[in-house]
């Protein structure tokens, strides 16, 4: 089995990328002699890439009884793919993305989904979306948390290396509106009345269709993976306002180190952060607001958020998803 990991080789970091680079570290360790991984040159990350993903790794795979694409999309020319799909946003709602992307999602998707031998997604949202969209039946595997999320990551080099030297509430994701940003500028604007900051880790993509951060968010850039445990234990709360949403593997991070969460009530959310999160209506600011500001002050989401995300972990979803594959060889 091949493994692509065009997405494990961006710099950047999110859900997807995170995927990828658990996956081709993993599942090579987990069954020795059982997986090779292919990865492009770094300036074939991105847009690029696509190029090599369609031409040249079907070659490099031509040997291989399959090829594991764990990153939404896979080589159209190549029978034997098993897809990760983690979402289908892009064909929810184009306008969340570029428009050649979108073009590009909306015309390979359905028939990669389609040709595919499995097609594994991330959630029960997730699952119906695609069947939804699609016309595929999915198998769902979740996503996990890895061993250095705790409450005991040190957020000291964090702090410094960013510049964060009072309290913050922390979000995290991409310049995009699907992930509702500008819903934050209220919720900013009562913390800072407080004296505490809210701070957005992250970045534009190519693929997005840009969104600038509200007024009186302090914008942290891209963060490097080093921090993230370190940027999540600091905080005081996090927030994710995303109007969409297939998995919201930042939620589960930020619990599994001790920090209170709140979450939109939409996509998956409400099914990934069950009882150990609040709940806020994405399209409401100040019930955005008014949610990041009780929990602040609720002392039971940090007993019960790393219980919650301790129920997620990279060796189950590694054991799953190779046992969806070898089936898939049977």
């Amino acid at each position: 089995m091949l493994i692509d990991a065009r997405a494990a080789a961006r710099p950047e970091l999110g859900g997807v990328e995170r995927w990828a680079r658990e996956l081709a570290a993993r599942l090579p360790a987990l069954r020795p002699g059982g997986y090779a991984v292919a990865s492009p040159p770094a300036a074939l990350a991105h847009r690029a890439g696509h190029a090599w993903e369609q031409l040249a790794l079907p070659l490099r795979a031509r040997r291989a009884p399959a090829l594991l694409c764990p990153a939404n999309l896979a080589p159209l020319a190549f029978a034997r793919n098993v897809v990760v799909i983690h979402d289908v946003a892009a064909l929810r709602e184009r306008g969340w993305y570029s428009p050649s992307y979108a073009r590009w999602q909306r015309a390979l998707l359905p028939r990669l989904a389609r040709r595919a031998l499995r097609v594994i997604t991330v959630s029960d949202f997730s699952r119906r979306e695609i069947a939804d969209l699609l016309g595929v039946e999915a198998q769902v595997v979740p996503g996990g948390v890895g061993e250095r999320f705790t409450p005991q990551a040190d957020a000291a080099p964090a702090r410094a290396a960013l510049g964060l030297d009072g309290p913050y509430v922390l979000t995290l994701a991409s310049r995009t509106a699907r992930k509702n940003l500008a819903a934050l500028q209220v919720t900013a604007q009562r913390l800072a009345a407080q004296g505490v900051v809210l701070a957005a880790a992250g970045g534009g993509r190519p693929q997005f269709a840009a969104e600038p951060l509200p007024h009186g968010v302090r914008d942290l850039g891209h963060v490097p993976d080093e921090h993230l445990p370190g940027l999540y234990a600091g905080a005081s709360a996090f927030v994710l306002p995303s109007l969409y949403e297939g998995f919201g593997l930042p939620c589960l991070e930020a619990m599994a180190c001790g920090t209170p969460v709140v979450a939109a009530r939409a996509g998956a959310l409400p099914e990934v952060c069950g009882d150990a999160a609040r709940y806020a209506d994405p399209r409401d600011p100040h019930d955005i607001a008014e949610q990041v500001e009780q929990a602040l002050a609720d002392e039971r989401l940090r007993a019960v958020g790393p219980a919650r995300a301790a129920a997620f972990t990279w060796e189950r979803t590694t054991r799953a998803l190779d046992a969806i594959v070898q089936d898939s060889l049977a």
